[in-house]
């Protein structure tokens, strides 16, 4: 006897359903009815290749793109709509037959074998912090981020190994009027480690570089001061800020002592050309030390870019990033394939909705969360596969929607996480980690 459940609404019942939103295939498999009949057998297939991407990715690589990128100017273009919609570039061929992206993106059109795109992102909140943690966490609630960040999750559910952490941030979380993507109730243990900018002169990690010397007198205030916190530690042990404090110390030490930890973030080590190709840019550095700390056991990396929220004269913000992004992220996918490292690191890239059809007064495009072009690549994900499509205006999804939830629950899919699997709340009350969602098994077939 097999249960399917027939509605995703939330009910007054604690495991979330009702009785009568169940069907018992047992009863229905004397007329005839399967698995396969319920689901239609696109649906079966694409629940069926989920599980063949399942636990492939030992990494995660997550280009977050902040402000929005426009898929009209990038992957999404409308060469046959009117000229307020299909903006000012031109398509070129990519090296997979029938797919063109945008002239600006040139490396990217060579390297669109080992990348699949989505076309059909889509849900329905414009407004940039609410959108960024629905995307980043796959569930939705308030601006503040109610709900944890897959790389906060991640670091949860698969622990430290070694003396670098689960979860890193290059420069830092996503930010708009204040930062995204946090660890909501989980707490400061999975908080992401925050990189800085790899492309500052003499770039050092803040939390690698041991302190200043200190003087007697100083260095007694000190531990003064640190015998006060640890009494009062010891007296507040339920709150997380100070119960995890011998442990943000002890991690912070192993991280100072260890050379595994000072050579990961040390890009002075990597070839010039190799440095060059990426770009010698906050982005294109970021994208080289994500792939070395992936290669050092790093399980979750956002590479942070923020900028993309082109109101206004997005032909100027475009010809700047776009270039920058096509280096950068094209450096990333060919060197994880020519290092061995993509058939174990999943790379996702997207933002927090696309851009409006229409071009603005101000040549811009606006917030559009109807529709918005993403990149998925590596850990058994098939490249040179287009899924979905928006209308000939770009203005709706006409093909296989993807939701926030689902590009989540792709993403846990591959680190071999249960994405509805449950969390615990400070006052131990269960959260399930996505209350919907599936991952999108059409990656893989």
């Amino acid at each position: 006897m097999f249960d399917v459940p027939m509605s995703r609404k939330v009910h007054a019942h604690c495991d979330g359903v009702a009785r009568r939103d169940f069907l018992r295939l047992g009863a229905l498999a004397p007329l005839g009815f399967s698995m396969g009949h319920l689901l239609g057998a696109k649906d079966a297939n694409a629940l069926k290749a989920g599980s063949e991407g399942k636990g492939k990715a030992k990494s995660v690589i997550l280009v977050y793109l902040g402000g929005g990128l426009s898929h009209h100017d990038s992957f999404d273009m409308k060469p046959d709509a009117p000229s307020e919609i299909r903006g000012k570039y031109t398509s070129i061929k990519t090296n997979v037959k029938g797919l063109h992206v945008c002239e600006l993106l040139p490396q990217m059109a060579q390297t669109m074998d080992k990348v699949a795109l989505i076309r059909s992102g889509s849900h329905g909140n414009d407004h940039h912090e609410t959108a960024t943690n629905w995307v980043l966490s796959g569930r939705f609630g308030s601006a503040f981020g109610d709900y944890p960040a897959m790389g906060a999750v991640t670091a949860h559910e698969t622990g430290f190994r070694g003396a670098l952490p689960p979860y890193v941030s290059i420069p830092r979380n996503p930010s708009f009027t204040w930062e995204l993507g946090r660890s909501a109730y989980l707490g400061g243990k999975y908080e992401s480690f925050k990189a800085g900018d790899p492309n500052a002169p003499n770039y050092k990690v803040r939390d690698l570089t041991a302190a200043e010397a200190i003087d007697a007198k100083r260095a007694e205030r000190r531990k003064e001061l640190l015998s006060s916190v640890d009494a009062l530690n010891g007296k507040v042990k339920g709150d997380d800020q100070l119960g995890t404090y011998d442990e943000f110390h002890q991690r912070a030490a192993e991280m100072i002592l260890s050379p595994q930890a000072q050579t990961a973030f040390d890009l002075e080590t990597e070839k010039k050309e190799l440095r060059d190709r990426y770009g010698r840019t906050t982005f294109g550095q970021s994208c080289l030390l994500a792939r070395r700390l992936v290669e050092r056991g790093v399980r979750f990396v956002t590479v942070s870019s923020g900028g993309w929220d082109h109101h206004a004269k997005i032909w100027d913000g475009l010809e700047k990033m776009l270039p920058d992004f096509d280096r950068g992220f094209s450096a990333l996918i060919q060197d994880l394939a020519q290092t061995g490292l993509l058939s174990e690191t999943m790379v996702a890239c997207f933002g927090e909705f696309g851009r409006t059809p229409k071009i603005n007064k101000d040549n811009g495009r606006d917030h559009f969360a109807p529709v918005a072009s993403m990149l998925f690549a590596g850990a058994g994900i098939q490249g040179g596969r287009v899924i979905g499509a928006s209308d000939r205006t770009g203005t709706s999804v006409t093909d296989r929607p993807v939701k926030p939830a689902d590009v989540c629950a792709t993403i846990y899919n591959g680190l071999g996480i249960d994405h509805h699997g449950w969390l615990n709340s400070p006052d131990g009350r269960p959260i399930e980690i996505l209350d919907q969602g599936d991952p999108v098994g059409e990656l893989y077939v």
